[in-house]
């Protein structure tokens, strides 16, 4: 499956944004039950005339969430085949739960049925914080520092959010802008899911004692990270470090070892419960 290139925009952003190699952009449009983005309609002006895929996102506040959402869907500048989207994230005023996540969700669904509705958040939230897997009719991952369509996470995604320097760009697992306009209407199927990987064997223990530069190291480290056990600072990337060991170290604690049996070195027990997909 392709991916096409999108970025997303707030106030902080020129309506006058370059819309260059772009199929994509989502503007924020509300916060809570007080705020518009004042920008919004000339930006999504901009966006449509570029003749790109439009979408309109909320930014969550705890609390209130059927008045929230009846702020969005009526204050949003959006159009028949435009995609919503709720920002899940901490806020100044404490963290919406899943619950309220999922209860907002439902409820712009109901009020807008003829839109595709989707989950935004990063990838802190959608492991540690989300009890329900529910992401409405797609979920969008923020995480950064794994490249692009590469979000770390084992769930099923819709777009990907890699980055934000020098604005927040984003991927999309669509084979076209077209496939992504359809799917926006209504009149298009979600992209399946990516196919299971087959898993990686263990290579046995002293091929991490070599010091190896491989794949199968960037994949192991991307697992650890889905699985909370970062001690990364950067990466992972190909070579094994003693960021690698000790991120190991934390996955072997998060299975119940400890002592010699959690020094970070793998074994074939802990690497067979780890999974990682065939590099």
């Amino acid at each position: 499956m392709s991916s096409i290139k999108g970025i997303d925009i707030s106030s902080y952003q020129s309506s006058a944004y370059s819309t260059s190699g772009l199929d994509f952009v989502l503007i924020k449009a509300t916060e809570g039950r007080s705020y518009v983005n004042p920008r919004m309609r000339d930006q999504a002006a901009r966006a449509r005339r570029a003749g790109l895929v439009v979408g309109f996102y909320h930014f969550l506040r705890p609390g209130n969430l059927d008045e929230q959402a009846a702020y969005f869907v009526e204050r949003c500048d959006s159009v028949e085949g435009d995609i919503l989207a709720v920002d899940w994230e901490t806020t100044d005023g404490g963290v919406a739960t899943c619950a309220e996540k999922d209860a907002f969700l439902r409820k712009v669904k109901a009020l807008r049925p003829g839109h595709r509705v989707i989950l935004y958040c990063n990838r802190d939230f959608w492991l540690n914080r989300d009890t329900s897997g529910y992401a409405g009719d797609g979920l969008w991952i923020a995480a950064y520092g794994t490249g692009a369509g590469s979000p770390g996470i084992r769930a099923d995604w819709l777009i990907h959010q890699y980055t934000d320097d020098p604005v927040d760009t984003n991927v999309a697992r669509f084979a076209s802008r077209d496939a992504m306009r359809a799917w926006a209407a209504g009149d298009g199927t979600t992209p399946p899911p990516d196919r299971q990987p087959a898993y990686e064997p263990f290579p046995g223990a002293d091929f991490f004692r070599t010091g190896p530069d491989s794949p199968l190291i960037t994949a192991m480290g991307r697992r650890l990270v889905e699985e909370g056990c970062s001690a990364y600072a950067e990466g992972p990337g190909p070579r094994w470090t003693e960021s690698d060991r000790r991120s190991y170290a934390r996955w072997q604690r998060k299975l119940g070892y400890s002592g010699d049996d959690a020094d970070g070195w793998p074994g074939r027990a802990s690497w067979d419960e780890l999974k990682v997909p065939r590099a």
